[in-house]
């Protein structure tokens, strides 16, 4: 039998900058406050954990002084910054940088947008660490949307800026802005269709890799997909393995994996989300060898 780990799999470079970063302080300081999981991975959290990273939410963050929390790479609210400055927090932020940019487009919109009494739509998963952070460019009154229902929260007789979470699929993304596009149609503004304004702001390391999986599923007789159930882009890469090859199966670690799934492969392919570790992947590998192993 045949393993092979997708080179293309692992951490994007925003997290590999936030996990640095964190490594590198506590190497230093031995701890550190993290405002939420640093990645929506268990096992790396647990790993960081070990070495000293402490997990704290939003309430706790109002409550901490005088010392020193990281920022993850999902960015966070303006709110954020201002309570560390009360509470003389020194902030080490990891935000990834392709997610400052967007916030800053979100802010500009945001503005321009009040003057024209128009609105600003963001794809994504509401609660999710991103969206709470680019909802907070606009003073928490964007509408987040991630499927078609949610539609029923924008007023189309109004101009309509529309962004996405960076790591949502391209295909949900551009399917989002056709459902709009009509919809205000139906409501009988099809002018405002000149004030429709749709970003695709999706990270292209996120969105590379859906070609990229869809031919490693295509190659291989199982595919093993490893990520936190957490993970936004882990549920959404999945689903693309899973469309090309039916024989995909989602995993959070090696424990989880069963002998029957590789029975009559010849050629099984480990792959992850932007958030899986390269460790975590390669003791997927070496427990499907097992399983080869006792076969022979």
């Amino acid at each position: 039998m045949e393993i092979l780990i997708d080179k293309n799999s692992g951490y994007c470079f925003g997290v590999e900058y936030a996990i640095a970063m964190a490594e590198e302080e506590l190497r230093e300081s031995k701890n550190l406050y993290c405002l939420g999981d640093i990645v929506h991975n268990d096992k790396e959290v647990e790993r960081l954990a070990k070495i000293g990273l402490q997990v704290i939410d939003r309430e706790r963050l109002a409550d901490v002084h005088n010392c020193k929390v990281l920022i993850r790479a999902h960015g966070e609210p303006p709110e954020t910054y201002q309570i560390a400055i009360q509470n003389n927090i020194e902030l080490i932020d990891a935000s990834c940088p392709v997610v400052l940019k967007l916030q800053n487009r979100i802010k500009t919109a945001y503005d321009k947008a009040k003057e024209m009494k128009g609105q600003i739509v963001i794809y994504g998963k509401k609660g999710h660490a991103e969206v709470i952070g680019l909802s907070g460019q606009t003073r928490e009154e964007a509408i987040i949307v991630a499927e078609e229902k949610d539609l029923e929260q924008i007023d189309f007789s109004r101009p309509v800026v529309l962004f996405s979470q960076t790591t949502k699929s391209t295909e949900g993304f551009y399917k989002m802005k056709s459902l709009i596009e009509e919809r205000i149609r139906q409501a009988g503004y099809p002018e405002n269709l000149a004030f429709f304004d749709a970003n695709d702001s999706i990270c292209r390391q996120v969105s590379n890799r859906e070609p990229q999986l869809i031919q490693f599923s295509k190659n291989n007789d199982v595919i093993v997909f490893v990520s936190g159930k957490k993970s936004s882009n882990g549920k959404s890469l999945f689903s693309v393995c899973q469309k090309h090859n039916p024989n995909s199966y989602f995993i959070e670690d090696e424990t989880e994996l069963q002998a029957e799934w590789f029975a009559e492969a010849n050629k099984v392919g480990i792959c992850g989300a932007t958030s899986t570790p390269m460790w975590l992947m390669e003791k997927v590998k070496e427990k499907i060898e097992e399983f080869a192993y006792e076969k022979v």
